[in-house]
C-alpha cells in the first residue's frame, strides 16, 4: 500500500470516526449535522474548487495543493454521507485505468 493510500485510509477512518461520535468540537461532524444537511458540503466542494482554479491560474503551486486537499477530505466527508468509502473510490479508478 502506498503512503497515499494509508494518508486516504487514515483521513477516511477519521471521518467515519467523527460521524459517529459527533464530538462538539469538530469541523468534520459539524458537516454531518449542519441544518443544510449534505448541501453544506456540496457548497464546500464548489467553493474548494474555485479556489483550486484560481490557484491554477496563478501558478500557486502550494496553493494549488491546499485547494486540492481541501477538494479531497470534502470529497471524502461527502463519501461517508452517501454511505460509501474509499474502496469503492479506488475501484472506479481501478476500472478507468
Amino acid at each position: 500500500m502506498s503512503d497515499t493510500d494509508e494518508v486516504l485510509d487514515e483521513l477516511f477512518a477519521v471521518v467515519e470516526d467523527r460521524k459517529e461520535t459527533l464530538p462538539e468540537d469538530s469541523y468534520t461532524a459539524s458537516l454531518f449535522t449542519h441544518e443544510k444537511g449534505e448541501n453544506a458540503v456540496l457548497e464546500k466542494l464548489g467553493e474548494e474548487t474555485t479556489e483550486l482554479l484560481l490557484a491554477a491560474k496563478d501558478d500557486d503551486h502550494e496553493e494549488i495543493a491546499h485547494e486540492a486537499a481541501d477538494i479531497v477530505y470534502h470529497m471524502l466527508v461527502l463519501l461517508s454521507m452517501k454511505g460509501m468509502d474509499v474502496a469503492d473510490l479506488r475501484a472506479e479508478l481501478r476500472d478507468r485505468r
